[in-house]
């Protein structure tokens, strides 16, 4: 896990589908694990949301509060 990735998640939207436009951070977790079931994106993205999911599935989520944005 790399600090990058960590910055990403809290300042990156989806870009598609019921969530667009949400944090990835912010996605709930029954769609992260949706992702997971299913498949995740390929590339950056994929990347990200399989991230997001080990924090929340985890219960690390809240790792992420003093990356984000003031």
């Amino acid at each position: 896990m790399h600090q990058e990735s960590l910055l990403l998640l809290v300042s990156r939207t989806m870009p598609y589908g019921k969530y667009k436009g949400r944090l990835i951070a912010d996605l709930p977790g029954q769609y992260l694990n949706w992702f997971a079931r299913e498949g995740f994106p390929p590339g950056e993205l994929g990347k990200l949301l399989a991230l997001m999911h080990e924090l929340d599935h985890n219960g690390l989520s809240s790792l992420l509060d003093p990356l984000r944005p003031r």
